[in-house]
């Protein structure tokens, strides 16, 4: 009796997103080692420098419950940095600049959609290709060089606080918030769900398969977009490097917060506690003077647990 009783614990603990014990541990480490961090001004800095991997994420958790992959996400950052810093379209409004980069992320969204969900290509070639694509296209127009800065307006959005919280933060919270709602309470999300469990299931219950992964898709795309627009008020310049790595960090945080590829498995508070983690991560390699090469081996190893933690859950049931 003892061990199935352990057994049980153990299949409740294992049930758990990871993502919240590296978070308590990594903030436990933190109000050690450096407790004067613990600032909530401080914090909330930090936090708002990872909002774009936050939104980002709310598209990959998508995609993933679906059994896809979305790996196109900073070819979108990057094309949307550009074409709001180069200077192509002056006089533009931060309106139409919106307007442009939502567009941008929902026709890319859906031609990933379309040729993953229709043509039955691989969602990580399709995906890999587009940003590779994306990145090229950029890096030709740019010819390999930075473009000018971004519209003061957008850095003005990006500092503003509202109730003290900065902006940015607010705004993933709502979209978690909305996303959370969205798979909870409409019929799209028990098609996710249903997708995600039995893909010949959902197909002979009569869940429209094709359309579903197509939606996750451009939802993903929209994700990728105001990911964009963040990333690009943030940093206040061009790059020709921007967001490259936030795709496969997407995927780290993804599974990290309890989303298993191929089960239907996992909410959106896993996934969002596993970008908090990441933002604690970058607080105590900063504060401990971790050098750029440390802080990409510990991002390695970071995405290593993740893969871990994935094999895990396929492995057993």
């Amino acid at each position: 009796m003892a061990v199935t009783l352990a057994d049980k614990a153990w299949q409740r603990i294992r049930r758990i997103p990871p993502a919240y014990f590296v978070f308590a541990i990594l903030l436990v480490t933190l109000a050690v080692l450096r407790p004067h961090m613990m600032n909530a001004n401080i914090l909330g800095i930090f936090i708002r420098q990872i909002v774009p991997l936050g939104i980002l994420v709310l598209g990959q958790l998508l995609v993933m419950r679906v059994r896809s992959i979305d790996l196109s996400g900073g070819g979108i950052i990057l094309l949307i940095n550009y074409y709001i810093s180069s200077g192509l379209f002056p006089g533009t409004s931060m309106a139409l600049f919106i307007a442009m980069a939502i567009a941008t992320g929902l026709i890319i969204g859906t031609f990933n959609g379309i040729m993953i969900a229709k043509r039955r290509v691989s969602a990580v070639i399709v995906t890999l290709a587009v940003s590779i694509v994306l990145v090229g296209f950029v890096q030709y127009l740019s010819s390999g060089k930075p473009p000018g800065d971004v519209p003061a307006i957008f850095a003005t959005a990006y500092n503003t606080k509202l109730a003290g919280v900065p902006t940015p933060v607010l705004l993933w919270i709502a979209l978690t918030i909305l996303m959370a709602l969205f798979l909870s309470r409409m019929v799209f999300g028990r098609f996710v769900a249903s997708v995600g469990e039995n893909l010949t299931a959902a197909h002979f219950s009569g869940v429209p398969v094709e359309r579903t992964v197509i939606v996750a898709h451009i939802l993903a795309g929209l994700m990728a977009a105001i990911a964009a627009l963040v990333q690009t008020a943030s940093i206040a310049v061009g790059s020709v490097r921007v967001g490259l790595d936030l795709p496969i960090l997407s995927v780290a945080a993804t599974i990290l917060g309890g989303v298993v590829f191929g089960r239907g498995e996992g909410g959106v508070w896993g996934p969002f506690f596993g970008v908090l983690s990441f933002a604690l991560l970058f607080i105590l390699m900063t504060t401990l003077g971790v050098d750029e090469p440390g802080k990409l081996i510990i991002q390695g190893l970071i995405i290593l647990l993740a893969a871990i933690f994935y094999g895990m859950r396929i492995a057993k049931p």
